[in-house]
C-alpha cells in the first residue's frame, strides 16, 4: 500500500457509512497513500477493516491520533468534528469534515469541486463538505448560473433512508417484512431519533428531515438554503426547500425549479449545456422513457439530471429532475474529490 509519494491519510468514522464508502474511495481511486489511519469512537476501537486487501485495526479518534496526518477525512458527527479538527489541524493536517459543524463558519470554505474549487485556496485547515442534498443540486444548477445566471431556485427533495444512517435502513427493511407479514409496525427512528414521535417509513413519505425551526422550515431545508447561497456566493439568490424522506435505500432525487437571468433560452440549451457539464450525466429522452432513477445510481460518483423542461407560464423558468448516490456524491466522494484538488492545488504539505 505504501507509496513513496503518497500521504498520511485518517479516516475519522471509519466504522461508519460513510467513513466505510471513504475507504472504499480512496482505494477505488487508487489515492496516493503513505500511511492509512482508521479512527473511531472508543465504541467502536478494535473492529477491523480492510483497505486494498490490507487489514487495519480501527484505533480510537483522540487529538493525538492525528500526529503526522496530512489529510483527515471526517464523518463521525459534529461533535467529534468540533473536538477534534481543530486538534487535528494544529497537529499540521487539513481536514475535509462530513458534518454540518463548520459548514457554515465563514473562515471555513464550503466546497464542491465542479463548482468552488477555487474556494480551497483561503482554508485554514478546515473544508467542510456540503449537505448530500445541496451538493448533487448545485452540480447541476453551477452550469447554468455560469452561462445564464440565476435569480431564484425551489427544490422538494425525496430522500434515501440511508440519509439517516444505518439503522433507519434496517428499521425499514424490518417494517416492510412486518407489513407483508400482516405484523404490527414498530417505529423507533424517522424522522428524526431524538424526538419523541417517530413514524413508519416503508410504504410511506415523511415531509420532515431533521427538526423543525421557528420558521416552519426543518434544519434540513435550510441547510439546503444557506449553504447554496454559500458555495455559489450568492447572498441575495432566493432558494426554497422542501425535504421529504421515502422509502428507497440509497440515491436521493430532488425536483428543481430554478429561474435563469435570461430571456430566449430553449429546454434544449439548458440540456447541451448540462450533457457537458463536469460532474454531470445527461439522461433525459422522454420518448424512450429516458431520466435519472435513484435504483440506477447507487455505486456511481456522478450526478444524474433529466426531465428538463421549459416552465409553461414563465420564460425564465425551468424544472428539472436531479439523482445521485447520497453516500458518494453526497458524502464520500465529494470528500475525497476535495482531497484529490487540495493536491492538484499544491495546499497539501507533507
Amino acid at each position: 500500500m505504501a507509496q513513496e509519494r503518497g500521504y498520511h491519510v485518517a479516516v475519522v468514522g471509519a466504522t461508519g457509512a460513510v467513513g466505510q464508502q471513504m475507504i472504499k474511495t480512496l482505494e477505488n481511486r487508487d489515492f496516493p497513500i503513505s500511511k492509512l489511519t482508521l479512527l473511531s469512537s472508543a465504541r467502536s476501537a478494535g473492529k477491523k477493516a480492510v483497505y486494498n486487501g490490507q487489514e487495519f485495526t480501527i484505533e480510537e479518534a483522540k487529538p493525538e491520533s492525528f500526529e503526522g496526518v496530512d489529510i483527515a477525512l471526517f464523518s463521525a458527527g459534529g461533535s467529534v468534528s468540533k473536538a477534534l479538527a481543530p486538534e487535528a489541524v494544529k497537529r499540521g493536517a487539513i481536514c475535509v469534515d462530513n458534518t454540518s459543524a463548520f459548514r457554515m463558519d465563514e473562515n471555513v470554505p464550503l466546497v464542491v469541486p465542479e463548482v468552488n474549487s477555487e474556494d480551497l485556496k483561503t482554508h485554514n485547515g478546515i473544508i467542510a463538505n456540503p449537505n448530500c442534498s445541496t451538493i448533487q443540486m448545485v452540480v447541476a444548477l453551477e452550469p447554468l448560473r455560469k452561462k445564464f445566471g440565476l435569480k431564484k431556485v425551489i427544490v422538494s427533495t425525496y430522500q434515501a433512508v440511508s440519509g439517516a444512517g444505518a439503522a433507519a435502513v434496517d428499521e425499514m427493511h424490518e417494517q416492510t417484512k412486518a407489513i407483508l407479514e400482516g405484523k404490527e409496525v414498530e417505529a423507533n427512528i424517522l424522522p428524526v431519533g431524538s424526538l419523541d414521535k417517530h413514524y413508519q417509513i416503508a410504504f410511506n413519505a415523511i415531509p420532515q428531515i431533521d427538526k423543525f425551526e421557528e420558521n416552519g422550515f426543518t434544519f434540513e431545508e435550510m441547510k439546503m438554503i444557506n449553504e447554496t447561497k454559500k458555495i455559489m456566493h450568492m447572498p441575495g439568490l432566493q432558494v426554497a426547500a422542501t425535504c421529504v424522506r421515502l422509502p428507497v435505500g440509497t440515491g436521493h432525487s430532488e425536483s428543481v425549479y430554478f429561474e435563469i437571468d435570461a430571456d430566449g433560452i430553449s429546454s434544449n440549451e439548458v440540456k447541451t449545456l448540462l450533457s457537458d457539464a463536469p460532474g454531470v450525466v445527461l439522461q433525459d429522452d422522454p420518448s424512450e422513457q429516458i431520466y435519472p432513477m435513484p435504483a440506477f445510481c447507487v455505486g456511481k460518483n456522478d450526478v444524474f439530471v433529466g426531465r428538463i423542461r421549459k416552465d409553461l407560464d414563465n420564460e425564465q423558468g425551468f424544472h428539472m429532475w436531479v439523482v445521485s448516490d447520497n453516500l458518494l456524491k453526497g458524502a464520500a466522494w465529494n470528500s475525497v474529490q476535495i482531497a484529490e484538488t487540495l493536491i492538484e492545488l499544491g495546499l497539501v504539505k507533507k
